[in-house]
């Protein structure tokens, strides 16, 4: 049982994401602010990174693509994005000091890619009106600190559970 929890989790991240979403907009004052969770791709970025990159990757091209059919209708979209960033998170990890300080900066960095790169798509095919700076401040930035929370929250329990996995695979002795 406890060599699937590694799946178990991405897939109640999986569903907890829209639950969260129901929680946005919010709304301060007379402003509007869009709160996105991306719990699953941090998720799927710990599990590369403390865990499998291989194993990462096959879950966010298959998470990715679940999201797509249930979420977007445009297949592709979620599951190539997934794996890409799954990938530049390995690539930097590997150049750079590895601990959850670091990981929590990248995670921040790469969702802010994401989002934006989700704005210029929806711009670019007509099914977001909203204005750049509408964007960077409606959206983006309570997107980043709501998911830094959930990493604060939650990084340090991903941490010790990966690599608790890690070593109750391979047998690594520490």
């Amino acid at each position: 049982m406890i060599r699937f929890l590694v799946i178990f989790i991405a897939l109640f991240l999986f569903y907890m994401e829209p639950v969260f979403g129901l929680l946005s907009p919010v709304s301060i004052g007379p402003e509007f602010y869009i709160l996105v969770p991306r719990f699953l791709i941090i998720y799927l970025v710990f599990v590369a990174i403390y865990y499998n990159r291989k194993r990462a990757i096959i879950l966010g091209v298959i998470f990715g693509l679940l999201y797509d059919v249930f979420f977007i209708d445009i297949i592709g979209l979620y599951s190539f994005i997934y794996p890409i960033l799954i990938a530049i998170s390995v690539w930097v990890m590997r150049h750079v000091h590895l601990n959850v300080l670091t990981l929590s900066l990248l995670l921040l960095m790469l969702l802010a890619g994401l989002e934006s790169l989700l704005f210029v798509f929806n711009t670019i095919i007509g099914t977001s009106s909203l204005l750049f700076d509408e964007f960077l401040q409606l959206r983006l930035l309570p997107t980043m600190l709501a998911n830094l929370v959930f990493v604060v929250a939650t990084g340090w329990f991903f941490k010790w559970l990966l690599v608790q996995r890690y070593e109750q695979k391979y047998h690594v002795n520490t």
